[in-house]
């Protein structure tokens, strides 16, 4: 469980005044805190009467900015809210820059690059680079493919606490893609274990027969991850092995897009 110290390190420097400045501010603490909050810890760390905090919390998610935990009185990030954060994410100021990054990593390793997010049990697509083969799978910015079976997801999985991901394992349907499907919880936890000391995401034709990738983590500025840069192909040309190759100019990419995203959040500098 994360201290009340952390969850307070996300909160404004002051309680807002108005209802929509306190709306916001409540949906940041939220968006930023990684786990769900109880009307209790929003009201002290907020320093907000809870009689406030719960009103706008059940308005908040009325509208499907905050979703309530099954079973529980805490509150996390809704559909709405996340759904806001992956369009600005895709369409944001520093999408050219973004896409540049990917663009140059394409050019060296000669494979399709992702650029995906976690998304509640799934993986999204963010922005995708094609590399010029007439062999490739088209999945397109917008697109949502399972956790348990693609690199990204399982890098994704692979950060989540003890707790949170035997919960999400237990939920999710482990469908059987292909033979190489990874579909028991505790067959899971054990490649997952390498994964998170690799700190490398892989996908040895489990999602679909004759394709693998490799996968690593972007870091937001808290050194969280935030996102993940993946690279495909056919094991026509390309083989798990020699995609682990390129994990070096992935991790290299990583680290520029992860300044560039830092650099993006940062506020603006001021010209006297």
């Amino acid at each position: 469980m994360v201290a009340k110290s952390t969850v307070a390190a996300f909160a404004p420097d002051a309680a807002p005044g108005s209802a929509s400045a306190r709306a916001l501010a409540i949906l940041e603490l939220a968006a930023n805190s990684g786990r769900a909050l109880s009307l209790v810890e929003i009201s002290e760390t907020m320093k907000l009467p809870k009689a406030s905090v719960h009103r706008i919390v059940l308005e908040m998610e009325t509208q499907g900015m905050l979703l309530r935990e099954p079973g529980s009185k805490r509150f996390g990030v809704g559909h709405r809210l996340r759904s806001l954060a992956v369009s600005v994410m895709t369409h944001s100021f520093g999408h050219g820059v973004r896409h540049a990054i990917m663009q140059r990593l394409v050019d060296e390793v000669g494979e399709t690059c992702n650029f995906t997010m976690f998304d509640g049990d799934r993986v999204l697509y963010i922005d995708r680079v094609e590399a010029q083969w007439p062999l490739r799978l088209h999945l397109q910015p917008g697109s949502r493919v399972p956790l348990h079976c693609t690199a990204s997801g399982k890098l994704f999985l692979s950060g989540l606490s003890a707790s949170v991901r035997r919960r999400l394992l237990t939920a999710l349907p482990l469908e059987k893609h292909t033979a190489n499907t990874i579909t028991t919880v505790r067959a899971m936890e054990d490649a997952l274990k390498l994964i998170r000391k690799q700190g490398i995401g892989t996908d040895n034709e489990e999602f679909l027969m004759g394709l693998v990738a490799v996968a690593v983590p972007v870091m937001d500025a808290r050194r969280q991850v935030c996102a993940a840069l993946a690279i495909h192909g056919p094991t026509a040309r390309l083989s798990l092995p020699q995609a682990l190759t390129h994990v070096p100019r992935l991790r290299d990419a990583a680290d520029r897009l992860s300044e560039a995203l830092i650099q993006e959040s940062s506020p603006a500098l001021t010209v006297g």
